[in-house]
């Protein structure tokens, strides 16, 4: 019993035309290794530069616990000075993270550091694109991006683990009903088959990412990611061209997410109890059918 991992294609460079024939229209992940030589940040955005320039910034910080069914689902477990985090995850492992931290709305000059991959296509986002910080050993659980946008991951200052699934996996991946997230109760690194049968048998994608390297992420992909070193990453994020996908995540971030959060505040943990329950059942019953055909 086990998962299907393969790795993710690489190449150090690509054409626009590759690109989207290959990768955007298919919906295929790849890693570019040298899609940052050009950036400033590549060499300036060490642990000390971002400390001298965000490091009196107060900052949420997330660790590996269960998320508390009574509370928003992006809630967090502390908080620190910026700079004194960067002293912490240097020293050595720690399992909190900082999730959707924005220096650069804090420091505008960082804008100048980097470029989004117009050259490879358009659609792009956010003027203050989100980073995210982890010490060695910190994990981020299997998700996918509640507004479905495509994403150019890159990753600064160490190593990062990444495995991927498509999203037709989910009711497989025991998807949580009205969330974009899975059970947290199984190790997607070492699961354990019989208690979770419906993992067996499917097939995902991984890579290393390392200082520099860019990962493009498809609309919709389930990710999992452990810092393999107290590290950082960007995330420079594009709309899909469907319409289809572009009403979901609108319906993504209002309704469903409203609803999820009416529900947990009125039933707490029962309704979370419901949902996990119905996970279950749901990637039973994808098993039995043999789903995704």
């Amino acid at each position: 019993m086990s998962l299907s991992l393969t790795p993710i294609d690489r190449v150090d460079h690509i054409t626009r035309e590759d690109f989207i024939n290959n990768y955007l229209k298919p919906r295929k992940p790849l890693v570019i290794s040298k899609a940052t030589d050009t950036w400033p940040a590549l060499q300036k955005w060490t642990f000390d530069y971002l400390k001298e320039i965000v490091g009196d910034q107060m900052v949420p910080l997330y660790d590996s616990s269960k998320a508390d069914p009574s509370k928003p689902i992006n809630a967090s477990a502390a908080e620190m000075k910026f700079g004194d985090y960067i002293d912490l995850i240097q020293k050595g492992p720690t399992d909190l993270r900082i999730f959707l931290f924005d220096p650069i709305k804090h420091a505008p000059k960082l804008l100048n550091d980097y470029r989004s991959p117009t050259d490879l296509m358009g659609g792009f986002l956010d003027k203050y694109p989100n980073m995210f910080f982890g010490g060695q050993g910190s994990v981020t659980f299997l998700h996918y991006d509640i507004d479905l946008a495509h994403i150019f991951h890159t990753h600064f200052n160490g190593r990062k683990h990444i495995i991927l699934f498509e999203n037709k996996w989910s009711e497989r991946l025991y998807k949580i009903p009205f969330a974009t997230y899975a059970l947290e109760d199984y190790d997607i690194e070492n699961p354990d088959f019989k208690k979770f049968p419906a993992l067996d048998g499917i097939h995902g994608q991984e890579t290393v990412l390392e200082h520099g390297e860019t990962l493009f992420m498809p609309t919709g992909y389930w990710h999992w990611m452990k810092y393999l070193d107290g590290s950082f990453s960007i995330s420079l994020r594009a709309w899909d061209k469907s319409w289809s996908v572009k009403a979901k995540s609108l319906y993504n971030l209002t309704i469903q997410r409203k609803f999820d959060d009416i529900m947990k505040k009125n039933f707490r943990a029962g309704y979370m109890d419901w949902k996990e329950k119905l996970a279950v059942k749901r990637a039973d019953k994808a098993l039995a059918a043999g789903q995704p055909l």
